[in-house]
């Protein structure tokens, strides 16, 4: 029985870079003092959400990586013998800039970077703006502790991209992610979005057989105008909820993933066997209406 201990840190950002940094850092020490093996970060956890305005000035927050942030939590996660999931904004080449999420293994050393492939462009999330697509496809990283898929926020909508990193081998998907409700939404709205959040990334863990980290960020950015909503959660390899963050607080937590289960429901429910891959082609198509 191979069992991980995970540690999901939700926490708030200011527009202080190296203030957010040191202050994730304190939060995979506080992880790892409670046992976690594998520390996730939110999606760009080094800044407020930017995306919110289209603004060149923002392009300044971007950096190399491997790069400052990779390196100061590489000496992290070698002290902690933790691996760290690290989501920040990409600086490639003159011009050229990703979200991206970099992976830091146990012994300190940089195992590779996931590029977010699903890119939105929505009022208040205008990330087309700044993010090129990523290139890289799917990715794994074999860590340490376990063999982990890496997507990155809007990438949680499309079951496409979770099977495709199930099938590379994933043991766990992690999913950093920024995301909040309009505070003029009505209480109802905000309701249906959060379920509709969740209840795709459950999917993918049914679906998939393999447990699903999320870690969003929570507070209130955009002057006021965003409440990104927290609940942030881990799910078993069944789609059962181990751990519910609150939508208004910082937290972090570590909880026990059995990555024996996956065998365990594959075999009871052979959603993976029973795939009829020679009949999918016609996904690959935009839309099936003969053009």
């Amino acid at each position: 029985m191979k069992k991980v201990k995970v540690g999901l840190v939700q926490m708030t950002c200011t527009k202080d870079k190296q203030e957010n940094l040191d202050k994730a850092i304190g939060k995979v020490r506080e992880a790892a003092a409670k046992g976690a093996q594998i520390v996730c970060l939110q999606e760009l956890f080094t800044s407020l959400y930017f995306c919110d305005v289209e603004d060149y000035d923002n392009f300044d927050l971007a950096e190399a990586i491997p790069g400052p942030s990779t390196d100061a939590l590489q000496v992290v996660a070698k002290e902690l013998n933790v691996v760290i999931i690290a989501s920040l904004f990409e600086k490639r080449a003159e011009g050229l800039y990703h979200n991206t999420t970099a992976v830091l293994d146990a012994d300190g050393s940089y195992l590779g970077k996931y590029r977010k492939m699903h890119i939105p462009d929505d009022p208040a999330f205008y990330e087309k703006f700044y993010f090129t697509p990523g290139d890289l496809g799917y990715k794994v990283f074999e860590t340490k502790f376990a063999k982990i898929g890496i997507l990155i926020c809007w990438d949680q909508w499309y079951p496409e991209a979770s099977r495709i990193t199930a099938l590379m081998g994933a043991d766990i998907m992690f999913y950093p992610t920024a995301i909040g409700w309009a505070t003029d939404q009505d209480e109802e709205t905000n309701q249906d979005q959060y379920n509709a959040w969740q209840t795709i990334q459950r999917s993918h863990s049914v679906a998939n057989g393999v447990p699903v980290v999320s870690v969003n960020r929570v507070g209130f950015e955009q002057d006021g105008a965003m409440k990104f909503w927290g609940g942030s959660f881990a799910t078993n390899a069944q789609g059962k909820l181990l751990y519910l963050a609150s939508h208004d607080k910082e937290e972090t937590e570590v909880v026990e993933l059995d990555l024996s289960q996956s065998d365990f429901m594959r075999k009871h429910w052979p959603f993976l066997r029973d795939r009829r891959i020679d009949s999918y082609q016609p996904i690959t198509k935009r839309y099936i209406d003969g053009d």
